[in-house]
């Protein structure tokens, strides 16, 4: 079967299709223009269209057997993409071999993969009764897509197309999203002696914090993603909060990291100079393994041998649907291109 997909494969096809893709702006919340016209594409080639919705907006699309109970391999892929930074420049471009445009790696050029792979199953006529198809929204934000994906069907196993250069990862990070806020006390700038900085005590906190992710010896991925202060002006700022993101290895403990960053925050809030602080986990998904020894891996393993693909398992790094999938209780591998 799978030597049969790639014999039918039309690259200009393909080409042709993720450009239509990356001249889309389809950023999370937004994605009705890129629905309508993917979905208009795959009923072109005598697809059928499930769409599942999400919120009186936005719905999923999915192709499903007329049972999708006997489904054992659901191919997932996200339509939504980040912001752009320059709306007059996120569309489709190639420079020699590369294409670039807004979404090309993360995941449009995944998600026309797919879809080429089902159109050729669909002109075969042998669509197997095992596999779907599901492209889903808002995964950039809220993963409300992957959950009401995941509320409805349950599928064993899962193919996501995120982009690892073709290497297979069997394991993915966890995620730990931080809110941290200082309060100090305001005052004329020309005065600071009279209050108390907001942002100092913010910067004391991080650099404990940097301090501790350091000493973690590189395992655990830290990244400050937001700073903001309250109020602006010639003053000393009353309020600082901050934004974190942390990724963990598969088989970090969570809840133990949790525990170190309370304690963490609370020596450094209580020594002199004293300010008051507060520590928030907005977003936490755990990590996972699975074993190279599962049937369905084993039989990955040998797609990749037959095609001359070196088999070198990885663990993905950034947060993804797959921890919501996992979760629920499927087992996501993530490879894809870009």
């Amino acid at each position: 079967m799978t030597s049969d997909i790639i014999a039918g494969i039309q690259p200009a096809r393909l080409k042709a299709l993720l450009k239509q893709m990356l001249d889309v702006y389809s950023p999370s919340g937004k994605e009705e223009e890129i629905l309508d016209s993917v979905s208009t594409y795959l009923s072109g080639y005598g697809l059928h269209i499930t769409r599942q919705e999400v919120d009186e907006h936005r719905s999923n699309l999915l192709v499903l057997p007329e049972d999708p109970e006997d489904v054992s391999l659901c191919f997932i892929g996200h339509l939504d993409t980040v912001s752009a930074y320059d709306l007059d420049e996120f569309g489709f471009r190639e420079e020699g071999e590369a294409i670039y445009g807004l979404g090309s790696a993360d995941m449009k050029s995944g998600c026309a993969a797919m879809i080429e792979a089902f159109t050729v199953l669909a002109e075969s006529g042998h669509l197997p009764p095992q596999v779907a198809l599901a492209l889903v929204v808002d995964e950039e934000e809220d993963n409300s897509g992957a959950r009401a994906l995941s509320d409805e069907y349950n599928f064993p196993w899962a193919v996501i197309g995120e982009p690892t250069n073709l290497v297979p990862c069997l394991g993915h990070y966890g995620y730990l999203e931080v809110q941290l806020r200082t309060q100090g006390k305001i005052a004329h700038a020309a005065v600071p002696e009279h209050g108390q900085n907001a942002i100092a005590g913010m910067l004391q906190l991080l650099m404990k914090v940097t301090e501790f992710a350091a000493s973690k010896s590189g395992e655990l991925v830290y990244n400050i993603r937001d700073l903001s202060v309250l109020p602006l002006g010639f003053v000393v700022p009353e309020h600082c909060e901050a934004w974190l993101d942390f990724h963990l290895p598969p088989n970090s403990r969570m809840d133990v990291v949790k525990n170190e960053l309370e304690q963490l925050i609370g020596e450094v809030s209580h020594n002199p100079p004293a300010f008051e602080a507060e520590l928030r986990f907005e977003e936490t998904h755990a990590g996972y393994m699975i074993s190279p020894e599962r049937p369905m891996v084993r039989t990955l393993k040998r797609v990749f041998e037959g095609l001359s693909l070196a088999w070198e398992p990885a663990d993905f790094r950034s947060h993804s649907d797959a921890n919501i999938l996992w979760a629920a209780g499927m087992d996501p591998i993530i490879f894809g291109p870009g």
